[in-house]
């Protein structure tokens, strides 16, 4: 059994795939990047702003699934310039400040929409 999540709290997808699945407990965000829910445009010309943006739509899709920041027990980064790893987890820093979830955290050649950072999340419910 598997319940699909679609919410205006998260930017719709831009392919065939869901914004978030819930099953068994779990729920499996898609990857984020930095568009606005509102206009579907990508916003933010560098790392923080756009982490910060990918944040606010994984909260919004996290709350609107019945779960939260608090039960994100996994994560991966996916970023175009590993040089911004360190701006990244500064805005990381600030969403996950007491028990930061399992992370992976990758460089990539490119991203959708030539986002400078994507992220995926496993939370439970």
């Amino acid at each position: 059994m598997r319940d699909i999540v679609l919410t205006d709290r998260g930017p719709k997808p831009i392919g065939p795939y869901s914004q978030a699945i819930r099953t068994n407990g779990f729920l499996f965000v898609s990857g984020q990047v930095a568009l606005d829910p509102k206009t579907g445009e990508m916003t933010g010309g560098e790392i923080r702003q756009q982490t910060e943006r990918v944040f606010e739509n994984i909260k919004g899709i996290l709350e609107a699934a019945g779960s939260n920041l608090h039960h994100v027990v996994k994560t991966t980064v996916f970023l175009k310039e590993m040089n911004d790893f360190s701006t990244m987890n500064e805005v990381y820093a600030k969403y996950f400040t007491l028990a930061p979830p399992a992370r992976s955290t990758v460089q990539v050649a490119r991203l959708p929409k030539d986002a400078l950072v994507e992220i995926e999340v496993i939370a439970a419910l």
